[in-house]
């Protein structure tokens, strides 16, 4: 039994003695400690990219700035400045011959062909930003010829002259209105120019003006004799006429009436001889009256277009303010050579019955 009991010490004594002691407090007292080992696993992910397929190479482009002609196709394809410069080229021309006279015309119509292949190809090569490329035309000058002859046909437009007319029974020169015929070398050019080099805006028809040969401000001076209540009234003519002078007269009888109606002055003299009117019965056997004081026509002769009539001085003074010649109109001597002095061959005569 102490054997078996020996043997059971001995046994735990050999495991007391292999522990670890568990410090210096504990005296003789020994202590077992048991290591843990732990082991760490480390994953690693990896990331597959999908190959992209390879992008298409760019369209080239023509250069920046390039222009066709006057179209600018810089930064577009050779195909799309095709199609712009086509279109553009094609648009209609617009013509204008004055307000509100405007002709369309195609090119088409006027046979021009553009040789739009070769600008684009050149255009397409230039390497120079900002180059202008010549758009080559082939233009039927025969058609451009006939549009010329018909438009300087439609817009040819004449002088029109000034005229004098009473008008509240003073002289008033209408306004005179100049014409004007096309230039036809000058516009052709123009258009065949708006032709290649696109212009499509408003296209103004190049004119030369034609002045009227009678202007208002030629007129001068006029005569207006009131046979009703014998006076003469001398004028300066314009648009607003102006007066210079008024004279009482003399006019002719009721069996001798002074003409009414528009003259002018054809005969002036001075010192004049006075004959007797032709087949006159009351100058019948009369005869001719050279210059002096007592000729019947005064100082001063002013003989208008109508046979026979003129305005003259008078040595008869009564008569002036009466109806009392055969038909001419007298003045007082000193007032008939202020007036013959005033006027010219041409001047305006008007008769009028107020």
């Amino acid at each position: 039994m102490f054997s078996s009991c020996g043997a059971a010490g001995l046994a735990v004594a050999v495991l007391l003695a292999a522990a670890s002691p568990a410090g210096a407090d504990e005296g003789t007292t020994s202590t077992t400690s048991t290591t843990t080992t732990v082991t760490t696993t480390t994953t690693t992910t990896t990331t597959r990219t999908t190959p992209q397929p390879p992008q298409p190479p760019q369209p080239k482009v023509i250069a920046a700035g390039v222009k066709i002609g006057g179209t600018l196709v810089g930064g577009l394809t050779a195909a799309e400045a095709r199609a712009l410069v086509t279109t553009r080229f094609f648009q209609p021309l617009r013509l204008v011959g004055g307000p509100g006279s405007r002709i369309t015309v195609t090119p088409r119509e006027l046979g021009a062909l553009p040789d739009i292949d070769s600008a684009v190809g050149l255009a397409a090569r230039v390497k120079r930003p900002g180059f202008k490329v010549p758009l080559n035309v082939a233009v039927a000058m025969p058609k451009v010829d006939r549009l010329v002859s018909s438009l300087a046909k439609r817009f040819q437009r004449g002088p029109v002259d000034a005229t004098l007319r009473l008008h509240n029974l003073k002289p008033t020169a209408t306004r005179d209105v100049p014409g004007r015929r096309l230039k036809p070398i000058v516009a052709t050019r123009t258009i065949v120019h708006a032709l290649k080099t696109q212009q499509r805006g408003l296209l103004d028809l190049p004119f030369e003006k034609i002045e009227a040969p009678a202007k208002s401000d030629t007129f001068g001076h006029a005569i207006v004799i009131r046979r009703g209540s014998n006076e003469l009234y001398y004028y300066k003519v314009g648009p607003k006429p102006k007066l210079i002078r008024m004279f009482k007269v003399a006019t002719g009888l009721p069996q001798y009436p002074t003409p009414l109606g528009k003259f002018e002055v054809v005969n002036m003299q001075a010192n004049p001889w006075w004959y007797p009117p032709p087949g006159s019965d009351w100058a019948k056997n009369a005869e001719p009256v050279p210059p002096g004081a007592g000729n019947p026509l005064g100082t001063r002769w002013m003989g208008i277009s109508s046979p026979y009539v003129g305005i003259h001085g008078t040595p008869t003074a009564a008569s002036i303010g009466y109806s009392a010649s055969h038909g001419c109109i007298r003045m007082l001597i000193p007032q008939a050579e202020w007036l013959f002095n005033q006027v010219e061959l041409g001047t305006p005569v008007f008769i009028v019955a107020a």
